[in-house]
């Protein structure tokens, strides 16, 4: 009896230290204000990275969370969690985990088109703005429900994204990669000169209502002040846990195997009767939605949207996440837009040259990990991973 309950319960332990430990020190990092703090943090970090590798903790982590992986996503849930909760009364924190947590929803969508399909798509800051921008008219001019206007400024990303089908499906490589940047370039352009939209001024989003109640209103829980970003902490990671969740399942799914055989060879996918185009568009489109709410949420937490914060370095940063991360790897997309949306704001002491500093980290981690923080597997065809 107790050596069948061993292997169920290895990888539950693993998992709870892995997760205690993360979210602990995520916590230390988010508290940590001093330029001390900071680097002594970063080494511990690196230390425990090395030893990791060394000790084999590392891959007992990933094989537990592959043995287990809806424990391991209740512990991610659950950490993220604990961490709004422990900063309900700071600005800055909360608004740094809403930023990882909508940025990684929107990477969830370059991941799909990348990473699934081998779609390029340079252009992912666009439709993040799109999604901004069509929340900025339809929360002001209309009476729809915010959930709907959400859902529908999502379906307005898709639909101008369907705009890019064409061109795309006609080239390849670097070609379509043109395709997208030039259209990244044109959305910003067209909305700088577009009076209508703000120039470039920009526009007030009005704050989130759900049910009646505004977001942007802080309220009080046992008498003590909580921030209105924590609200907006809770939407975000909803979201993006629900679109991981869609991502993963395509991913195990017929529609994931489909994609996977297009990206890998398409005169192979063409022989065995797979139709290229079919699953191409599915993947952009579907990608650009999940940027599109994600820029819808972002724009009514920021409350304002400008041309400035949807530019072409805007898309190489989420390009950056998809890569640091782990190409075609929705778990490690976490990381990586840690990495890169918190690290540069906590060495803001050394100010120019801190991003000097994180360049320099990526380009070393990139050297080290060429397949990004957590390189996706390789697709195993047989029985036992398509029962799980």
């Amino acid at each position: 009896m107790n050596q069948a309950t061993i292997p169920m319960r290895a990888p539950a332990a693993v998992l709870a230290a892995a997760g205690i430990a993360i979210t602990v020190y995520l916590w230390l990092f988010l508290h940590a204000e001093s330029q001390l703090s900071v680097a002594i943090l970063l080494l511990v970090a690196l230390a425990a990275v090395v030893a990791g590798r060394r000790l084999g903790a590392t891959r007992r982590i990933e094989a537990a969370g592959m043995s287990r992986p809806g424990l391991a996503r209740l512990w991610a849930a659950g950490g993220t969690l604990a961490l709004i909760a422990a900063f309900y009364d700071t600005h800055f924190a909360l608004l740094m985990i809403c930023t990882v947590l909508l940025y990684t929803t929107a990477c969830l969508g370059l991941t799909l088109q990348f990473g699934f399909s081998g779609v390029a798509n340079f252009a992912g800051a666009a439709f993040f703005g799109i999604g901004s921008y069509a929340t900025a008219v339809l929360a002001a001019h209309t009476g729809l429900p915010h959930l709907l206007v959400i859902a529908i400024s999502g379906a307005v990303a898709a639909l101008v994204g369907s705009l890019l089908i064409a061109p795309v499906l006609r080239t390849r490589g670097h070609y379509a990669a043109l395709v997208t940047i030039a259209f990244g370039i044109l959305f910003k352009t067209f909305i700088e000169v577009n009076d209508v939209l703000g120039g470039p001024q920009g526009l007030q989003v009005p704050g989130m209502r759900i049910f009646g109640y505004a977001l942007n209103d802080g309220f009080a829980v046992f008498g003590a002040d909580v921030s209105f970003y924590v609200s907006y902490a809770l939407l975000s990671l909803g979201l993006c846990g629900g679109v991981f969740v869609v991502v993963k399942a395509l991913e195990h799914s017929w529609v994931g195997l489909a994609m996977d055989v297009v990206r890998t060879d398409e005169t192979a996918a063409a022989t065995f009767g797979l139709h290229i185009a079919r699953w191409k568009v599915v993947a952009f489109m579907l990608g650009n939605f999940f940027a599109g709410i994600a820029g819808s949420v972002y724009g009514m937490l920021t409350g304002f949207v400008a041309p400035n914060n949807f530019t072409f370095s805007d898309s190489l940063l989420m390009l950056s996440i998809v890569i640091l991360g782990g190409l075609g790897n929705a778990v490690g997309l976490v990381p990586a837009a840690i990495i890169v949306l918190v690290l540069p704001e906590k060495l803001q002491f050394i100010q120019e040259y801190r991003f000097l500093f994180y360049a320099a980290l990526v380009i070393a981690i990139l050297l080290f990990r060429p397949d990004g923080l957590m390189p996706r597997k390789t697709r195993l065809f047989f029985a036992r991973e398509t029962s799980r």
